[in-house]
């Protein structure tokens, strides 16, 4: 597996090797001990999630709060979806800037979104399924969410929003200048 780090350098693209022949096709879509290696990260992922989205579904920006924070494991298995990243750490370096990374069955390319980050996704094809790890449960009360068309951010979708499909809830989060924040821990303060 190769590791590439983003322009935010804790979002992390994870290509694995493909190994092919006339049959199809084997890869190792995820090796705690390489991963644990390249991140310094110690992760005991417990939980994976599937969806199955059409065209224009939009899915985001979402986050759980400490102490129930995730960090994310995501891939595609079919189709293709821009995955979107946004640094939530207050102090960061790269806070309020996100990074947006292609994923699709063809290219089995994965992303990974450490805690302190907000995450969404658009489907570009007619029909996407899109599956990912997660190191801490689901908890309803500690999820949130960012407006995915929030001005300040910019983030393009690379659809027009008028072909965009959202939730009730996504379509009513609040702008990022009200969400509520975690705080970036430096080695100095954490």
């Amino acid at each position: 597996m190769n590791f590439t780090r983003t322009e935010i350098p804790e979002v992390i693209i994870c290509e694995p090797e493909i190994h092919g022949d006339h049959r199809g096709y084997f890869m190792e879509s995820f090796r705690k001990d390489r991963f644990e290696a390249f991140t310094g990260e110690k992760l005991n992922f417990c939980q994976d999630n599937e969806s199955r989205s059409s065209r224009g579904v939009l899915r985001g920006l979402h986050y759980q709060l400490p102490p129930h924070a995730q960090a994310k494991l995501v891939r595609v298995i079919e189709g293709r979806v821009l995955d979107v990243s946004l640094d939530i750490r207050k102090g960061s370096p790269t806070f309020g800037k996100w990074v947006a990374v292609e994923l699709s069955g063809e290219n089995k390319k994965q992303l990974f979104i450490p805690r302190g980050f907000a995450h969404g996704f658009v489907v570009l094809s007619e029909t996407a399924v899109f599956t990912y790890k997660t190191d801490a449960y689901y908890h309803p009360e500690s999820e949130r969410g960012i407006r995915f068309n929030d001005p300040a951010l910019g983030i393009d979708w690379q659809l027009p929003e008028s072909r965009l499909k959202l939730s009730a809830k996504d379509q009513d989060q609040p702008p990022f200048a009200e969400a509520e924040y975690f705080e970036f821990k430096t080695e100095r303060n954490a």
